[in-house]
């Protein structure tokens, strides 16, 4: 433990010297840029086109096409990556900057001891480590206790102060009291501990909680729908239904859509009726709530890599050796069932479960349970782009979009373990992992 604790103080501090490395960087002129990878996977159908480039100019796509369609300026840089297909930049649709994996640290003790200073400066980390692995977009759904830090970590990624992703961030995230920890239940009750979301009780409270949220600069409001407050710790719904429209409605009435946290079949068929704009999780959910979700337009995102990991933590599960746990195989028969129903899944992991960077471990495990690597890759580039509402911006390449953009060595759209290898990674024109260079 103490060595892990001095690896990751050196860690920040190799991050207060990036930061001042990418200050020149940032300021590059973003220019003209050609692309020549081996095939390029649009998103716009299923098929990779080889012998295609793409024409980069000012942040922008310009165009995408066969080789010699494409008219690139004289003074074009010009990337050349054989064997590698460039894709849109991926997404991840739940993650949690502000977490690092529970073997490395309990979720208690994390919350507990980690001051927040310090867990922001990992957040800078993660966001890096992130970016660089070929995703330029994130939902994180929630600080665990950071606070608003969320907020200023997006501003320093678009403002060009340190390397990340795209961010839209859930801040504080809403939790009913007394249903989310730290404790209270193992801790002496005469104890103030700090909480890992923001607490509210009755309808007035859960509206000021969005309007707050809202207003110090949440995209997105997560709610917890259910937790483990049943005898025993059972999963069970913590808001009234009336709670939980309120939640809801005071979101949808500011423009911020809804992200519920719901492992339980009561849970996600409230969310859903209360109608939230994504569950996250759903492992209980029978097929006639999912049937609901489908109804509803409501998307869904399994997380399936972080039952995975608990599992390797806490249950001994060993990867390509154990047999699945009772909990893997209940996710993995509530995606199955989304996937039979044409439920809209999103590719969203609860990366901080799990180390940042291996975010390509959620598309992976959505093709081993059931998804074809092409319906995995929409997931993570289109699809989510629509769940994020920003289809006019990212999420294909396609002229006139952001030129967020990344290559992975093979062809991810028939081996999707090919995303474990990025070449090249491309936010809003600038490269910043290239085959010749990685940060």
């Amino acid at each position: 433990m103490r060595m892990s604790l001095v690896i990751r103080w050196q860690t920040a501090a190799a991050l207060l010297i990036l930061f001042c490395s990418l200050s020149a960087s940032a300021a590059t002129p973003k220019g003209d840029w050609l692309l020549l990878p081996e095939r390029v996977w649009t998103a716009d159908g299923d098929a990779a086109h080889v012998g295609w480039a793409v024409l980069v100019h000012d942040g922008m796509i310009a165009a995408v096409g066969p080789v010699a369609s494409i008219h690139a300026p004289t003074d074009a840089r010009r990337i050349d990556m054989p064997g590698a297909t460039l894709t849109p930049g991926l997404t991840d649709l739940h993650s949690h900057l502000f977490l690092h994996p529970y073997n490395e640290t309990l979720w208690n003790d994390q919350v507990l001891t980690e001051p927040q200073d310090y867990r922001t400066l990992e957040a800078a980390v993660h966001a890096k480590a992130t970016l660089l692995a070929g995703f330029t977009t994130l939902r994180d759904l929630g600080t665990e206790g950071a606070g608003y830090a969320d907020v200023s970590v997006k501003r320093a990624i678009e403002e060009g102060l340190i390397p990340g992703p795209r961010l839209f961030v859930a801040t504080r995230a809403i939790v009913a009291t007394a249903s989310y920890g730290p404790g209270p239940r193992g801790f002496r009750p005469d104890i103030a501990l700090p909480g890992g979301a923001q607490e509210v009780s009755g309808v007035d409270a859960a509206m000021a909680a969005v309007r707050e949220q809202a207003a110090r600069g949440a995209d997105w409001i997560k709610i917890y729908g259910d937790y483990r407050v049943g005898p025993d710790g059972t999963t069970a719904p913590t808001f009234t239904p009336a709670e939980l429209k309120a939640l809801v409605d005071t979101a949808h009435q500011i423009g911020r859509p809804v992200a519920v946290h719901a492992a339980s079949d009561a849970g996600v068929r409230m969310a859903v009726e209360a109608g939230v704009d994504s569950v996250e999780h759903g492992y209980g959910a029978s097929e006639a709530t999912f049937k609901l979700l489908k109804q509803h337009g409501t998307a869904y995102e399994p997380t399936l890599t972080a039952v995975e990991a608990t599992a390797e933590y806490f249950e001994h599960y060993v990867p390509g050796q154990s047999e699945p746990t009772e909990r893997m195989r209940e996710a993995r028969h509530a995606f199955r069932t989304a996937l039979k129903l044409s439920v809209t899944i999103g590719n969203g992991s609860d990366v901080g479960v799990f180390r940042h960077g291996d975010n390509w471990r959620e598309p992976a495990a959505m093709v081993a349970d059931g998804m074809t690597p092409v319906q995995a890759l929409h997931a993570a580039t289109d699809v989510a782009a629509k769940i994020l509402r920003q289809s006019q911006h990212f999420g294909r390449i396609a002229p006139g979009l952001a030129a967020d953009l990344a290559a992975f060595a093979g062809d991810p759209s028939t081996q999707i373990t090919a995303l474990q290898h990025p070449v090249f990674v491309m936010k809003a024109g600038l490269p910043y992992r290239t085959p010749d260079h990685i940060p």
